[in-house]
């Protein structure tokens, strides 16, 4: 259709004009087309699961048992009332009902991936969708997709099953009446988020974080700041944000602590109330709109679940506080200058990004985005170098910790610490790339003496699910250094082999009981209070067993550096084009090259 090229047109006109991308309009038009595409099949995923879980009735577009019969009915129905129009109508029709009610507004509204584009879904591909949602197995006779969720396990096999501590698992299992109903586990759409388009998983770097590791940031992050700000201000004023939230693993852990700290404070208020509180506190922002989409319904999904709610129409008007956008570009200046990094960088200015898509909300971006606001900042941030040339330079020019061809763990990473609130907790999952790669030297020696790192973990051992990228754990407050030493967690060997349960991993279970036991050493890690000054110079060192104090012991005895001898150590070129390089056998005889 002639009026979609020239909506997709404009949009990139604009983009393009407030340097939000330098990318060439075919890859910029890939990826907007690719998220309206999983709008739609998401959007669907979401209709299944409120109707066959009973949150909706009558179903309206397929489910187990009787349900497909009476979605068959709705559909006949609508096109009996509706005779002109087309399955892509019909879908739109259940989009906007409920987009219409409280509890979905966020979720189906005008902020849906799909809307920006509705037309480009053809009546014809509408149709393919309904029959994938209304598949019945041959042999069987059942319908192959079902997303009812399992019915809820007691108390006890639920706090074995979750690994939750027993005071969470208790008061989790024990919510009010409704509770004990279905569990509604929405874990399943994290997977489906990163499966659904092999283009956006790689351009995002969809990977989602594995519950030990996202428990193990909880227990060293969330935890400690509640804590420590308890004792300054009510529970209802503390904040915590995940700048990259993807499907939102870390907000639905800290929704369910925050919760259980309200439920033992005031275990007579109205458990509608304490969501409400909880949700106040919870935020979360990322690039990906369809993994927002997720966010938010699994936020509300376990919104309905704590407060007894088991219809979607009962449902109050949740603040749910995610965010689709650029956490590293929407996140306002101050004054005109970038504030991320403590003096900024002179000479490099920037200007306030004030464009934003279809499924980005401007005004509550910026709002949410602003520094020194948040207890608790968490994230497993992509560790992919950017590829648009544009936010290469835009990110280059807002975050001074960006060196040579920087991977996007590294302005993360100052602007993790730079959200919270002075003497705030931050806790991280990243590439450990930068610890060596040149790229790493800025963050490094110029912005980690400014601020309060704590604990520096080696993972690259670990056996992590999906990261085949090596990975380091960091720790750290928000202040300016307050200790002489961090506690370092080395690496000494790997994984043996692949573990039958990643959470048991034999290094994995040698971190969680060695961190807090300084001068132990296993098979697998050694601990230590590294001086401070170590993690002050590029690159470091953190191998266990003795490496790096065998990397200091070199260090103190040479007379000379390698670097001092040379201006240049590495490539002489790079062309990125490897046939310059790789010559065929035969051209090599046409040309008569030995």
């Amino acid at each position: 259709m002639p009026e979609i090229g020239q909506t997709l047109r404009a949009e990139y006109a604009r983009a393009r004009a407030s340097k939000r991308t330098a990318a060439t309009y075919g890859e910029w038009r890939t990826d907007r087309i690719t998220q309206a595409a999983v709008g739609w099949v998401l959007s669907c995923v979401f209709v299944r699961f409120l109707e066959d879980n009973d949150l909706i009735s009558p179903p309206r577009l397929s489910g187990p048992g009787e349900r497909l019969q009476l979605a068959r009915d709705f559909h006949e129905l609508f096109f009996t009332q509706h005779p002109r129009e087309t399955d892509r109508d019909f879908l739109l029709s259940i989009f906007d009902e409920l987009a219409g009610l409280p509890g979905t507004a966020d979720i189906f509204g005008p902020f849906n991936a799909l809307r920006a584009i509705p037309l480009w879904l053809s009546g014809d591909a509408a149709h393919d969708i309904l029959k994938f949602f209304t598949r019945i197995d041959g042999n069987t006779g059942l319908i192959i997709h079902d997303f009812s969720a399992p019915a809820a396990l007691p108390p006890e096999a639920a706090a074995a099953h979750s690994n939750k501590s027993s005071l969470a698992s208790t008061a989790w299992e024990n919510s009010p009446e409704g509770l004990s109903r279905r569990q509604l586990d929405s874990r399943f759409l994290g997977d489906l988020y990163q499966d659904l388009s092999a283009f956006a998983r790689a351009r995002y770097a969809l990977l989602q974080t594995p519950h030990f590791i996202e428990q193990f940031l909880l227990d060293r992050t969330l935890e400690p700041a509640l804590d420590e700000f308890a004792k300054e201000f009510p529970l209802e004023n503390f904040k915590m944000i995940d700048p990259a939230c993807g499907s939102g693993h870390l907000l639905l852990g800290s929704f369910e602590r925050i919760l259980v700290r309200w439920q033992t404070a005031e275990p007579s208020t109205a458990p509608r109330e304490l969501v409400r509180r909880t949700l106040r506190s919870i935020h979360g922002v990322d690039i990906n709109p369809f993994a927002v989409a997720i966010a938010r319904f699994r936020l509300l999904l376990v919104a309905m679940r704590v407060s007894g709610i088991v219809k979607l129409s009962e449902a109050p008007d949740f603040q749910i506080h995610v965010e689709c956008g650029d956490s590293l570009l929407h996140t306002p200046l101050v004054g005109g200058v970038q504030e991320l990094f403590d003096k900024g960088v002179k000479g490099q200015s920037d200007e306030e990004c004030n464009h934003a898509y279809s499924s980005e909300d401007l005004l509550k971006l910026k709002a949410m985005l602003k520094h020194g606001q948040y207890h608790a900042v968490m994230a497993n941030p992509p560790y992919i170098t950017p590829k648009d040339p544009g936010l290469r330079d835009r990110y280059r020019q807002r975050f001074a910790t960006c060196h040579m061809k920087y991977s996007l763990s590294v302005p993360f990473m100052e602007h993790i610490f730079k959200l919270c609130t002075p003497g705030g907790f931050t806790g991280q999952i990243t590439a450990n790339s930068f610890m060596k790669r040149e790229f790493g030297k800025k963050l490094i020696e110029s912005f980690f003496p400014t601020t309060d790192l704590t604990h520096v973990v080696d993972t690259s051992g670990a056996y992590i699910p999906g990261h085949g990228t090596p990975t380091v754990i960091l720790f750290g407050r928000r202040r300016q250094p307050s200790a002489v030493t961090v506690r370092a967690v080395m690496g000494i060997r790997g994984e043996p082999s692949t573990p039958a349960d990643p959470a048991q991993g034999l290094v994995w279970t040698a971190i969680k009981t060695q961190i807090d036991q300084p001068g132990s050493t296993s098979e697998f890690v050694s601990v230590t209070d590294t001086t401070r000054a170590s993690f002050h110079s590029h690159p470091w060192s953190i191998g266990g067993g003795g490496a790096a104090e065998l990397k200091e012991a070199l260090d103190e005895r040479s007379s000379t550096a390698l670097g001092s001898l040379t201006s240049s150590i590495g490539i002489t070129s790079f062309t990125l084009e490897d046939d310059i390089f790789l010559l065929p056998p035969e051209s090599r005889q046409r040309h008569k090259i030995r």
